[in-house]
């Protein structure tokens, strides 16, 4: 079984972090389009906007990865991540690259002053809901989650 590690993401990574992006977009039925994808972390990671963890297994094959945003808690009056993204290859799914990854992004926000991390996910993504309820993380059953898309 391979050994998988997880770590910050740096510049030196913004290739194999943008293939993992661009995969990730499709799997939410986007088309592929890696120059946007490495435009947008490449993005993220010069104006210190987001923290990019990457999963590799012993041959530093790119695995997954995490992305999470720092924001805050007006009612907690404290910090917050928001974890937006996470998607791990499928043929790496099995070897717990998921779960390293969610465990990595929970320590980094413990280091950092967080008092939470907040994520959501499709309501057919069974198997990520799975991974976060084993993690120990609560649905919300409470709150609503709305969006609007703006118009340019």
């Amino acid at each position: 079984m391979k050994k998988i590690t997880t770590r910050l993401a740096t510049l030196d990574d913004i290739d194999p972090l943008a293939t993992l992006f661009d995969a990730y977009r499709q799997f939410y039925a986007l088309d592929p389009d890696l120059a946007l994808s490495r435009q947008f972390i490449l993005d993220r990671m010069l104006g210190h906007e987001s923290v990019l963890l990457i999963a590799e297994d012993e041959t530093r094959t790119p695995a997954g990865f995490c992305q999470m945003y720092p924001t805050f808690c007006s009612l907690a009056a404290a910090p917050i991540y928001a974890l937006y993204d996470l998607f791990v290859l499928p043929e790496a799914r099995h070897l717990g690259a998921g779960r390293a990854l969610m465990l990595a992004a929970e320590a980094h926000a413990l280091r950092n002053g967080a008092v939470r991390l907040d994520l959501t996910t499709a309501k057919t993504n069974l198997a990520a809901q799975g991974l976060y309820k084993g993690l120990g993380w609560k649905r919300d059953d409470i709150f609503y989650a709305y969006s609007k898309t703006l118009a340019a």
